[in-house]
């Protein structure tokens, strides 16, 4: 059955109900907050406004990382890394490079690469504001990770562990569009982009791959938060990403924190987008899900043999939502 055929109200199931969990092989449980021996990661979405609110994130994560006394693999950078037009034009030269990305998240809290995704504000903020950040990620010595609009790279050492997918969601018929504000077209992946980054995709899915499979992009395939589903990346990728059973598939674009396990699917879906961008309340709360709020925040990533731990932190720290996804598709929450 196509993915976009499910009904959301229908399928949509409460974890805590316990028919559903039997049918997503779910089960609830308590965990510590970190485990012995895992890799740590942290991935923000929707952060690059420079205000209060991206600096209050940035803080949370490096008082998280003190407290917990862990170091950070890598920061993952899940799009609309810069929000609105910056003066002077957009180039590798300007200084909100440094206020925004190197000052903002600093090399000794996070000392790893930070691999990235375009958002739509990526391509229509600023005119060519897309290939300004794949140029500067050519820049000797910047932990700015983006060698392509999409890419893949391995976690976990000699033995890679997960194999992690970047994508770029910005479709012509998702970003692009005439901007009645802006008196202009705005700019997005070409039809052309979109079935070259299909035809990749679907080749390293077939191909060797670690025993886990994360995906990252921006834009959610599904969502309860304001933008609600992205049907255009749905219809292109979601047989694809449940036939080659992707593990996780980890997005901003909803300014809120979310995790949605959909009755039928293998793939999890978990949105991080309280990055620093002004939160947004859920659109559609009556729909059951395991969690979902409009909070500022990040979200902690645990890497062990055969499985990955999500948790959802807000601004203060405090831990809203964990959950352990299994090599063999079991979710357990807590």
């Amino acid at each position: 059955m196509h993915p976009s055929s499910f009904n959301r109200r229908r399928t949509l199931k409460t974890l805590f109900c316990s028919s559903a969990a039997l049918a997503l092989n779910v089960r609830q449980t308590r965990a510590a907050d970190t485990e012995k021996g895992a890799l740590h990661h942290l991935a923000i979405g929707d952060f690059g406004t420079t205000g209060v609110d991206q600096k209050a994130v940035s803080e949370a994560m490096q008082t998280f990382l003190q407290q917990k006394q862990i170091q950070a693999e890598s920061l993952l950078l899940l799009g609309d890394n810069f929000y609105s037009e910056v003066k002077g034009g957009f180039s590798v030269d300007s200084e909100r490079w440094i206020t925004g990305f190197e000052d903002m998240y600093p090399t000794r809290s996070f000392p790893g690469p930070c691999p990235a995704v375009l958002g739509n504000h990526d391509y229509y903020d600023n005119i060519g504001g897309a290939e300004v950040q794949l140029e500067y990620a050519k820049k000797p010595g910047t932990r700015w990770t983006l060698p392509d609009r999409w890419y893949r790279y391995e976690l976990g050492g000699a033995e890679p562990l997960v194999t992690v997918l970047a994508v770029d969601t910005n479709f012509p018929n998702v970003t692009g569009g005439y901007d009645g504000k802006k008196k202009r077209e705005r700019p997005s992946l070409s039809a052309a982009q979109v079935v070259e980054q299909t035809a990749w995709l679907k080749a390293q899915l077939e191909g060797p791959r670690a025993p886990m499979t994360l995906m990252i992009g921006h834009h959610p395939f599904y969502s309860n938060g304001s933008h609600l589903d992205t049907q255009p990346v749905i219809d292109a990728w979601g047989e694809l990403i449940q036939k080659h059973q992707v593990h996780a598939y980890l997005c901003g674009h909803d300014h809120d924190l979310q995790h949605l396990e959909l009755e039928g699917l293998f793939t999890s879906f978990v949105i991080s987008g309280g990055g620093g961008a002004k939160t947004r309340p859920l659109k559609s709360p009556e729909r059951k899900m395991p969690f979902g709020r409009d909070v500022h925040g990040f979200t902690h990533i645990q890497i062990l043999p055969q499985r990955l731990i999500f948790a959802h932190h807000g601004v203060d720290g405090s831990l809203l939502h964990r959950f352990t996804k299994h090599a063999d598709g079991r979710v357990e929450i807590g």
